[in-house]
């Protein structure tokens, strides 16, 4: 990014520190003393990495604990309470991932859960990049551990990987680097998707291609360099397939539209890189196309595969810009509206203070071409995660907006719009990293910059995510009760395990995934178009069930209803229905007796009726 040459002496490779010791050091003649010291030097020379590089990471690392250190203090027992049913759904997706590695199973399917007809992994978000490699952690310390340690490491490594971008490629200052980086790892979206989304908050490898391809840009390529960086770049596009393809996306969007706009008033310079990257970027698109060919293959084509997820309107709310997020400092003092989707997706939320202050960083730093790039980019991809239509405190205007006609392509029909105020990030730390450089250069600048960016970034502290205590899993799944009803069908919970409650993933893997289940959270096909849906594709019983548990109402029970539960009991091969403690647990017990025709039996807290001989 930054339009001066690069310096070519070889005294510029080194610390300022080593620099300043080369030539000013005094001639020693006890050879000794000197050994340590250029060990230390190689040493650091080798990492790169000096102290201002230790000090940001060791920053970024007390943050990213700070902000789950509650979850990690009750590892077990605590259960991040904003995530919904989003906690249980990734520590099963770890979990099963784990138990395919341990039976060499396929881990890219399993019918553990809705059975018979089972879960497409890899259309789920499986993040097979980190579940298979940390199968030895989950299956050593369970998949809380692994859920947590990756939300943890996803925030410090996404903070660091871009401070080592900005501070290698944007700005001399480490300082100003490391506002940069802060901010990208612990924007308001970020911390908002630590609650429950994985798959958002490992990013790290977003920034290292950036860089990656920001130097491809500046050489003039030989086969011996389109080579080696086709194959790091593919290598690395592979890998956050396998991590997650909705922020692939939404950078590539972004880091497109970036590149654009830098290269808009000087379209030689632009096209001479195009052409710089066109080999390696070609390249790395087949390797990786090449690397990860049959997972794609099975999320596309295999079983349980579906064509789109239509999530309706899903956009920002205008007053997502402007309100500080729920989980900060801001937040607390000065509430606002909710009007986010859900707890998970405060994409935005970046508060009046830090839009006014980018506000005026836009107009001071224009004519950078770096800053105009990040401008522009910041206004596009905000009016784009506004949606089809603008809405204000939750009241439509009827004013239409891009997404209207961008939302119909492919692919982007199933990303949800929103989740379009991230790219924005990365951009926004642009600015920031550069006017805090420019500030600390000019020096009589410095105290306006530093007072503007704290009365930008203050309200937007995070703050340690909430935890609640979780339920026991019953004894009839953790003692082996449940085998005495078992002949290798399915167990029936009721309500059956769905994307408003999925406890009962929870009690599976309790019991060492040893039985399958009927129902659960996930995304699988709906239909006969196979249209993206959470949860299974419901079968009558299991929305009967589900409505008498919300209601507490048992509607007229029939013989074709009675019939319909028999055939839809087949269709899982189920061996019991459980019904645990729950609500409206007596009118529940009550409406199975009636469909079932016969009481239940009680077990160790819960009602069980064997209906194996009903299949």
């Amino acid at each position: 990014m930054r339009e001066q040459e690069a310096v070519a002496e070889p005294l510029a490779t080194l610390p300022d520190a080593a620099v300043n010791a080369v030539v000013a050091a005094p001639v020693v003649t006890t050879a000794p003393k000197l050994a340590p010291r250029r060990t230390r030097e190689k040493l650091r020379r080798w990492w790169n990495l000096d102290r201002a590089d230790a000090i940001a990471a060791l920053t970024y690392l007390a943050l990213a604990v700070f902000v789950l250190h509650r979850q990690w203090r009750h590892l077990h027992s605590g259960y991040l309470v904003k995530s919904g049913q989003d906690q249980t759904m990734w520590e099963w997706f770890f979990a099963v991932t784990a138990h395919s590695v341990a039976h060499l199973d396929n881990p890219l399917g399993t019918t553990l859960q809705n059975h018979p007809l089972g879960v497409n992994m890899m259309a789920n978000t499986a993040m097979f990049g980190v579940s298979i490699p940390l199968a030895p952690l989950t299956w050593a310390f369970g998949p809380t551990m692994t859920y947590v340690l990756v939300l943890t490491v996803g925030l410090f490594g996404t903070a660091m990987a871009w401070y080592w971008l900005f501070s290698r490629e944007l700005v001399d200052s480490r300082l100003a680097a490391g506002v940069g980086g802060v901010f990208c790892g612990f924007a308001p979206a970020m911390v908002s998707h630590a609650n429950a989304h994985p798959n958002f908050v490992v990013l790290f490898l977003l920034p290292i291609t950036a860089l990656l391809l920001i130097r491809i840009s500046r050489r003039t390529p030989t086969l011996r360099s389109v080579l080696r960086d086709g194959t790091l770049l593919g290598v690395l596009m592979a890998a956050q397939i396998l991590l997650g393809e909705e922020p692939l996306l939404l950078f590539a969007m972004g880091l497109g539209l970036f590149a654009l706009v830098y290269h808009a008033h000087r379209p030689i310079s632009g096209l001479s890189a195009l052409l710089r990257v066109a080999a390696p970027v070609s390249l790395a698109a087949v390797l990786a196309l090449a690397f990860t060919v049959v997972p794609l293959w099975w999320q596309f084509l295999g079983p349980q595969s579906y064509r789109f997820i239509d999530h309706g309107q899903m956009g920002n709310d205008l007053k997502t810009l402007i309100q500080f997020p729920s989980e900060s400092i801001g937040g607390l003092l000065l509430p606002g509206q909710n009007v986010a989707i859900n707890p998970t997706e405060e994409n935005a939320y970046f508060g009046w203070p830090l839009l006014g202050f980018i506000a005026i960083l836009a107009v001071w730093l224009w004519r950078n071409r770096v800053a105009r790039a990040a401008t522009v980019t910041v206004l596009v991809m905000g009016v784009i995660s506004l949606g089809a239509e603008l809405t204000i405190g939750e009241r439509a205007t009827g004013i239409e907006l891009p997404w209207l006609w961008l939302g119909k392509y492919p692919l982007l029909e199933s990303v949800l719009e929103t989740r379009f105020a991230m790219a924005c990030i990365p951009a926004i730390a642009v600015l920031l990293a550069l006017a805090v450089d420019r500030g600390l250069r000019s020096g009589y600048l410095a105290v306006p910059v530093f007072i503007g960016l704290a009365v930008a970034l203050v309200p937007l502290a995070p703050t340690p995510l909430p935890v609640v205590s979780r339920s026991a899993t019953p004894e009839f799944f953790t003692d082996g009760s449940w085998q005495q009803f078992s002949s290798g069908g399915s167990v029936v919970t009721v309500p059956l395990p769905r994307p408003e409650d999925a406890t009962a993933l929870r009690w599976q893997h309790d019991a060492g995934f040893a039985y399958p289940i009927a129902g659960g959270y996930f995304v699988g096909p709906a239909g006969a178009e196979k249209k993206g849906k959470y949860g299974p594709d419901d079968r009558p019983t299991a929305l009967l069930l589900a409505r008498i548990a919300s209601t507490g109402t048992v509607p007229p029970i029939d013989e074709q209803t009675k019939a319909t539960a028999r055939a839809d009991l087949r269709f899982w091969q189920a061996d019991m229905v459980v019904l645990p403690q729950t609500q409206n647990r007596q009118v529940l017990q009550s409406a199975l007796t009636d469909l079932l025709g016969f009481e239940g039996e009680r077990v160790e807290g819960v009602r069980v009726w064997d209906v194996r001989g009903l299949r």
